[in-house]
């Protein structure tokens, strides 16, 4: 049998999956393969780099032995983002990796972003001044283990450790650099500006390229370790959000991806370069266009941080639980009995990027149950998703007619439901919601030439999707609750809180 496969090579968070799609988008076989998370201290996350890889190649050798190694064309990655190792010259890692949740920069944010300019960061970058981009913790790094950071031959994003694994190159996507906030954004390279404030050159970042370019082979002893052929092409992919906008196509500024991870993102395509607050700009995972993307960094977080802190349940010795607080919170009417969540339990990004915000329950009283609290950080998440897409669509001038949820959280139909109901627009839900898998994907079928553009790879590999319209008694509710929800935090700012 002809190559008849793509692999989308989804290298998340706390595990890698890997999928084979054939020309339709079907999975033709998949597999999942576990990332130890570390937290040495409070509020700071590390992972072995080595993980990634174990990870990467079991998945694939377990999908190369169930399909056929023959049978793949071409594989892409797309990966967690904000995330690095720093490697030494010689290729070992001089550290843990720092991950996307990691807080320990927050100090070294205003000070270095004063060092390029506030405004001139925001516009090289398309990020406003928030910890979350990979420059911050690197200024930490060069700060708190100056050694180290002298040492430094090659920064890593997970796209280029994986890529250098495979084909023995240090090569990453434009849509995997760009949160690193190294990025020229409209020139669609590093900046020399932000290399400089930071004491780094050229050469210790890796050379980066459009999605869908192929990068190399999989290259010697690899093949042993994966399954895959020598012939196998490496393409470029990008950022897991980007990948996924691509996989649930969100080409055109009217459709929406709606990311409901742990982090809950939002991403509307444009295809002008701009600037907000109201929205960070991504590259897209095309070759060409952004995405105007809102992000939350309590999503199923928030769900887990009841679950374990609160009601101190092992979600591992007790699996039932999330049905058992879907079940209970669909005993509650719509608005909690007037509770309110505020989701800012990681504080705030979009569009007032407050990194010391906290989260709140308000309203809350002894009749209150665990299935209102559970219920009302769900409506939380949807009021902000609300107020993120508005603000969105404010600066951009187009309005957004559905959402594409997509994620672990999609498979969620009450907070589906709720989601349409307060948003007021319609929520697809794709057949399958690995989009960021399906994402890179794509641009490998766009490289192995069986699409000649992603709007067409998009359109040929999405498959089918539900539609869940908002009930319109919930929308006239929930839009008289929303008016004192976007008052929330301004009162707790105002009020310090």
């Amino acid at each position: 049998m002809n190559a008849d496969l793509v692999v989308g090579l989804d290298c998340s968070t706390t595990s890698v999956k890997a999928i084979a799609f054939d020309r339709n988008g079907k999975a033709a076989a998949s597999a999942i393969e576990s990332i130890p998370l570390y937290s040495p201290q409070p509020n700071h996350y590390e992972q072995d780099p080595e993980d990634w890889w174990r990870a990467a190649r079991n998945a694939l050798r377990r999908i190369t032995g169930e399909a056929g190694p023959a049978r793949i064309a071409a594989l892409a990655v797309s990966n967690q983002r904000e995330t690095f190792v720093a490697l030494d010259r010689s290729g070992r890692p001089l550290r843990p990796a720092i991950i996307w949740l990691d807080e320990r920069c927050k100090d070294e944010v205003e000070s270095f972003a004063s060092k390029v300019g506030k405004e001139r960061i925001h516009q090289i970058t398309g990020k406003p001044v928030d910890y979350a981009p990979v420059v911050y913790r690197l200024a930490w790094m060069k700060k708190h283990e100056p050694e180290l950071f002298r040492k430094i031959g090659m920064i890593c994003d997970v796209h280029t450790y994986i890529t250098w694994m495979l084909t023995g190159s240090f090569k990453t996507s434009w849509a995997s650099a760009d949160p690193l906030g190294l990025f020229d954004m409209k020139s669609r390279k590093w900046s020399p500006v932000i290399l400089k404030v930071l004491g780094l050159t050229e050469s210790q970042v890796p050379e980066s390229f459009s999605p869908g370019t192929v990068l190399g082979t999989a290259s010697g002893g690899v093949t042993k370790w994966t399954g895959l052929t020598e012939d196998t092409l490496v393409v470029a992919g990008g950022g897991d959000g980007q990948a996924a906008g691509l996989g649930s196509n969100v080409l055109n500024p009217h459709r929406a991806y709606l990311n409901l991870g742990t982090a809950v993102v939002a991403g509307v395509y444009g295809t002008k370069y701009k600037t907000s607050k109201a929205f960070r700009t991504m590259c897209s995972c095309s070759d060409t266009g952004y995405y105007y993307e809102c992000s939350l960094r309590a999503g199923t977080f928030a769900v887990d941080w009841l679950i374990k802190n609160i009601l101190d349940i092992d979600p591992a010795q007790h699996s039932e639980i999330y049905r058992e607080l879907e079940d209970e919170a669909r005993e509650v009417p719509p608005g909690s009995d007037g509770l309110y969540h505020l989701p800012y339990l990681c504080g705030v990004m979009n569009p007032y990027w407050d990194i010391n915000a906290r989260g709140a329950f308000i309203g809350l009283s002894s009749s209150h149950t665990r299935g209102h609290i559970y219920r009302s950080i769900l409506e939380g998440i949807a009021y902000e998703q609300r107020f993120a897409v508005c603000e969105v669509e404010r600066v951009i001038g187009t309005g957004v007619k559905e959402l594409v949820a997509i994620g672990g959280g999609a498979s969620n139909d009450l907070w589906i439901s709720i989601l349409a109901d307060v948003t007021g627009k319609s929520i697809m839900v794709p057949e399958n919601t690995s989009a960021s898998a399906l994402g890179a994907a794509m641009a490998a079928a766009v490289a192995a030439g069986w699409y000649r553009t992603f709007k067409s790879a998009a359109a040929g590999m999405i498959g089918r999707a539900k539609t869940v319209k908002p009930d319109r008694e919930n929308l006239k509710l929930y839009s008289h609750l929303f008016e004192k929800y976007r008052k929330t935090y301004p009162a707790l700012k105002k009020a310090g809180i």
